[in-house]
């Protein structure tokens, strides 16, 4: 018997401070509360699916009885980056955090990365990404080095505008760089930031690519795929997971190209997992503190996933949930180290509260008995809880 679960990540979407936020410096991060006191924030359907009734959102109870069955999910893994989250979330735990460079990266990685591509490197330190485009755009077209910046996450991220070095060749590079970074530098993510425009106007391209780490043991992907259903990844999904698991990947520009994405394949018949990341509330709203812009994007989510659940058919069933916390009220532009919600509507879901959950692994344990995949994982399957 055919089923289809849509999986749907709010990449950043953070609901409160972990218990051990405190030692990521991000005690007082509340992403969820502080888009909620924007005036752009507008999301009924999500609060008739019971939102408001996670612990720890209260602030948003609507006092009716929630449509979807409701967790808050903290995780165990050591990071608060979309790596580890999302490998969490698809049933490993990463004890160790993926290395970070907050002096930048060791000379002899730099040196390596030179040698191998012909090409200097500027800047090799933390930036923001809009930030390092303006101060090194000019000296990058004159000449002809690559950007090479980092961040509070496992990045290793190259800059360079597409009229300079084109996409292949960026795309290359960064090829170049994966296959650079291994062992104790084996970071999260090797990231193309292509942009393009005249100084001071410099803007950066949707034809962002990300080159990840190949999960280190099997996730519910792998299991998925190896008992001969479908993993459909919407938007950097495929990236994330390094391509591991994948039978269809559709790549998206946007939030809203991966909402129609998304639409268009509850539109086909497929037997297993549609998973979806809607990374803008991350890339574009939390780390530029946008609130208001990360409010509207919410808002935007929430009026299309009205029209999403009409879509649903009387089998499917939909989990919504985050990765990590992004908050855009927070003094950095960091991730930030938060609990995130869980919702699971349709298919004969009880509206149930499921309180507080131990690890993230407790979606891929559910999904894979929902599709009846074997698969081992240390997180806790829910399904009797839901049914």
């Amino acid at each position: 018997m055919k089923k289809r679960i849509f999986l749907i990540v709010l990449d950043s979407l953070g609901i409160g401070a972990a218990p051990d936020a405190k030692a990521f410096g991000d005690e007082s991060a509340n992403t969820m509360k502080t888009i909620s006191e924007s005036s752009k924030f507008h999301i009924p359907n999500l609060l008739k699916l019971g939102l408001g009734e996670i612990d720890g959102v209260e602030y948003l109870k609507t006092g009716k009885k929630p449509l979807a069955a409701l967790a808050r999910m903290r995780e165990r893994s050591a990071g608060k980056d979309t790596t580890v989250g999302h490998w969490e979330i698809a049933g490993i735990i990463s004890a160790k955090p993926l290395p970070t460079y907050p002096d930048g990266f060791p000379r002899d990685v730099i040196e390596k990365f030179e040698a191998a591509t012909g090409r200097k490197a500027l800047c090799n330190k933390p930036y923001s990404g809009t930030d390092v485009i303006r101060d090194y755009g000019e000296e990058h077209i004159k000449t002809g080095a690559l950007i090479v910046y980092t961040s509070a996450d496992s990045v290793f991220q190259i800059a360079a505008h597409e009229e300079i070095v084109p996409l292949e060749k960026l795309y290359e590079y960064c090829h170049i760089a994966r296959e650079i970074l291994t062992n104790e530098h084996s970071v999260g993510r090797v990231i193309a930031r292509p942009f393009i425009g005249t100084a001071p106007d410099f803007k950066r391209t949707p034809n962002r690519h990300d080159y990840s780490l190949e999960p280190f043991a099997q996730t519910m992907l792998d299991a998925i795929k190896q008992s001969g259903k479908e993993v459909i990844s919407v938007g950097k999904i495929y990236d994330i997971f390094a391509g591991c698991g994948i039978t269809r990947s559709l790549p998206s520009k946007s939030n809203t190209h991966g909402m129609e994405l998304t639409s268009e394949v509850a539109a086909t018949d497929f037997d297993g997992l549609c998973f979806t990341n809607l990374v803008e509330f991350d890339s574009t709203y939390g780390h530029r503190n946008d609130i208001d812009g990360y409010a509207t994007a919410l808002s935007e989510f929430d009026a299309w996933l009205g029209e999403f659940l009409t879509q649903m058919r009387t089998d499917d069933i939909l989990m919504i949930t985050a990765d990590h916390g992004c908050d855009p009220g927070d003094l950095s532009t960091d991730h930030t180290r938060e609990y995130t919600p869980l919702i699971v509507y349709g298919g004969g879901v009880k509206a149930i509260n499921l309180g507080t959950r131990d690890t993230f692994a407790d979606i891929s344990a559910t999904i894979c008995t929902l599709l009846g995949v074997e698969y081992k994982t240390e997180g806790k399957d829910l399904t009797n809880l839901l049914f």
